[in-house]
């Protein structure tokens, strides 16, 4: 058996000590990276939750502008069915007035052709009376 000195132990134990080293540092790298990596985690959890805190948010409001929207709409509706229930009758009397009135148009339409007429051939009956009067021919 060949006898180890005491310049070989100590190189294997500097050999060792190396290595133990080399694996802490690699361990705290690890831990380092670890710790980075929970972090952008935890980051990106944090933004979701806002995301979904102001999303939560936004769909209360939105239900509270239709109710009431839909409450304002209502009565917008209700509102309008009372005006048509009180115009209702001048309505039909502007109708009844208008139909009236387009009665007494064509009357007095009428009316001006006849008496136009009449004017016509009482126009032509009078020249000739005054012709005959005066003796024209």
């Amino acid at each position: 058996m060949a006898a180890t000195s005491n310049d070989d132990i100590m190189r294997a134990l500097g050999r060792v000590e190396e290595g133990v080293r080399r694996i802490r540092e690699d361990f705290q790298e690890e831990k380092d990276n670890a710790h980075d990596s929970r972090a952008v985690i935890h980051k990106r959890l944090d933004e979701q939750a806002k995301q979904i805190a102001h999303l939560d948010t936004t769909v209360a409001i939105s239900g509270g502008v239709d109710a009431t929207l839909r409450e304002e709409i209502k009565g917008l509706k209700e509102t309008v069915a009372k005006n048509q229930e009180a115009v209702q009758p001048a309505l039909e009397e502007w109708k009844h007035m208008k139909r009236l009135g387009v009665g007494i148009s064509g009357l007095i339409a009428l009316a001006g052709l006849t008496i136009g007429g009449l004017l016509s051939w009482a126009g032509d009956a009078a020249v000739t009376a005054i012709r005959h009067w005066l003796k024209i021919n």
